[in-house]
């Protein structure tokens, strides 16, 4: 119901910088995650096929809150990027 309601107000709403916000707040944590591992992939910095304590070095300070947002959705550090990029919903039940 929020999504749509959010769907709604973007074509409806004339402020567009509201609206992206309204949006915004529906992405989930580790939606953008995801959205910035696959960046860096682009990027050649790190590879789909590299563990996933990798990206402990590119985080630094805040990987501590992610390696555990990890480990509560049932990853290893151990795990290739690959299966976290292959996550198409994320429940938070």
């Amino acid at each position: 119901m929020l999504v749509e309601n959010c769907f709604n107000q973007a074509f409806t709403h004339k402020n567009l910088k509201y609206t992206k916000v309204m949006i915004q707040q529906v992405i989930h944590p580790m939606v953008k995650l995801q959205r910035n591992v696959q960046s860096l992939i682009e990027s050649n910095i790190i590879k789909s096929d590299d563990k996933i304590w990798k990206i402990a070095l590119l985080y630094g300070d805040e990987w501590q809150y992610w390696k555990q947002e990890l480990l509560d959705f049932g990853f290893s550090t151990e795990d290739p990027i690959s299966y976290l990029l292959a996550v198409e919903t994320w429940d938070d039940e």
